[in-house]
């Protein structure tokens, strides 16, 4: 048996894995996010630790046979956040997660430090990566900053607390801005330029490597054999990519969790940071990848539902009798709740819907919202074929995998065939006990499977080309409106 553990940002997911690649049991615990001032986004690591050791004592008590056989364990979760420790491991302050935005004027100012920082890292300086978080810190914070001893991401802050070891993994750590990318290692001149130092930084091994063994009294805690192997483990997106079967060049696959993303392999570092391309390292050796990053995805069918008092379920169901004529007439949804990165990176961005009348009903603002959604992501697909990538067919993977009709909608829009799997749901903690099964012996060749595609969406001509109409009005009103979300950002930082 493997276990996967997926730190997200909205809950803690955990996986059983067997030796067949079947999984045999999931759990979660949800988490809050702290919002302190406008674009600000918090966690304390704390409820991290308590959720996956509630997650995990649910998941023991359902399956217990099959938790007391797991030999492999592990670890994915949200990018990007600053998990600062002083030198008793003792946290600084809330981690600054991945969708924080406070950190504009950081990321002109390490561009100036470090001319080089595109060519270092393959990615444009944005807000929600880690190395400006730190450089905020340092301005604003300046006795917590001289008091940090360690910086780990997330799952690493897990790791921490399992192993007592200070571990990251190239794709985790390729979101940070402190790691050379095609070289897969620690910049020093990226650290310097944040007036970090390597020493602060977890050591790295590969996501399918072991990292560390179980701290006696954790073994006991969590009830799991001390000898069990626990892997680098991976990003987020990299690990959803493991549990895909995205590992080879080519492969691909659209995840529709809180954030959305538009991720393709590659078999080499290809850059292209103008576009706001992500060029990050993948959770397997020798292997990268390309990503488009849409901040808000699925969390926008949450906002909507929470806005209009239904659920999920009911909304989707009221949104997919609607006609043509309806879709026609309902507004346009900008989905940048959080601000955006692919293509715009521009984290004043708002979310906005455009054509509202005393006719628009409830099914037709849920379906502005995952078109809204989908035509952020055929902005990511632009971006990447801008890149030079091209791709006939993604996968689908996260929470918005469940609906069918996004499915088809997102097919539509792209122009692409979308598939989806048994088990897609599961996402990045499926790739995460795949790493353990690596980690604890397993090869490449028998574990790395692609799970039985039980749907494919093929693109609906018609349906595309009117939504290519409401695409073309869709990027207008970000354009007209992008001086507008500048100057109010600008009026909310002065305050």
């Amino acid at each position: 048996m493997y276990l996967g553990i997926d730190l997200g940002t909205s809950e803690v997911k955990v996986l059983l894995l067997d030796g067949s690649a079947q999984v045999v049991g999931t759990a979660s615990a949800p988490f809050d996010v702290s919002r302190p001032q406008p674009r600000y986004a918090e966690q304390n690591p704390e409820d991290w630790w308590t959720g996956t050791c509630a997650a995990l004592d649910t998941l023991r008590a359902a399956h217990p046979d099959a938790y007391a056989g797991i030999r492999g364990l592990g670890l994915t979760g949200q990018m990007h956040g600053a998990t600062l420790l002083d030198a008793e491991d003792r946290v600084l302050r809330p981690a600054i997660l991945w969708n924080d935005m406070r950190s504009v004027d950081e990321c002109a100012l390490l561009l100036a430090r470090e001319p080089e920082t595109l060519a270092i890292t393959g990615n444009l300086a944005m807000p929600g990566f880690t190395a400006p978080k730190l450089l905020w810190v340092a301005k604003h914070e300046p006795e917590i900053f001289a008091r940090v001893r360690h910086v780990l991401l997330p799952k690493d802050y897990l790791r921490l607390r399992l192993t007592g070891e200070y571990v990251s993994d190239p794709s985790d750590a390729a979101g940070t801005l402190w790691l050379d990318v095609a070289r897969r290692e620690w910049s020093d001149r990226m650290l310097a330029a944040c007036g970090m130092r390597r020493e602060q930084m977890p050591r790295l091994v590969e996501g399918s490597a072991a990292s560390g063994a179980l701290l006696p009294d954790v073994a006991a805690r969590l009830g799991l054999a001390p000898d069990v192997a626990i892997a680098g483990g991976g990003g987020d997106n990299a690990g959803s990519a493991i549990g895909i079967g995205a590992t080879q060049p080519g492969d691909g696959f659209i995840s529709l969790g809180t954030s959305g993303v538009l991720f393709v392999v590659n078999d080499r570092f290809r850059p292209n940071p103008a576009s706001a391309v992500h060029a990050f390292c993948h959770a397997l050796p020798g292997r990268w990848h390309q990503m488009s990053v849409v901040l808000s995805a699925a969390s926008c069918l949450r906002w909507a539902c929470k806005l209009t008092g239904v659920n999920e379920t009911t909304l989707l169901a009221e949104v997919a009798p609607l006609g043509a004529a309806a879709r026609r007439a309902a507004p346009i949804f900008l989905p940048y709740l959080s601000g955006e990165r692919t293509p715009h990176n521009d984290p004043y961005a708002q979310g906005l819907l455009f054509g509202i009348t005393h006719e628009t009903n409830r099914a037709q603002l849920g379906y502005a919202v995952l078109e809204g959604v989908a035509f952020s992501l055929a902005d990511g697909l632009a971006a990447l074929r801008g890149a030079g990538t091209e791709v006939t067919a993604l996968s689908l993977v996260g929470g918005g995998s469940r609906s069918p009709y996004w499915a088809q909608l997102i097919a539509d829009a792209l122009g692409l065939r979308i598939r989806l799997h048994d088990g897609a749901e599961a996402g990045a903690a499926l790739g995460a006990a795949t790493l353990g099964w690596l980690a604890a012996g397993g090869r490449e060749e028998d574990v790395l499977r692609r799970p039985p595609v039980h749907a494919e969406f093929l693109p609906n001509a018609e349906r595309g080309a009117a939504l290519q109409s409401r695409l073309a009005r869709f990027r207008e009103i970000y354009r007209v409106n992008a001086p507008l979300f500048a100057a109010a950002g600008a009026e909310q930082d002065a305050l």
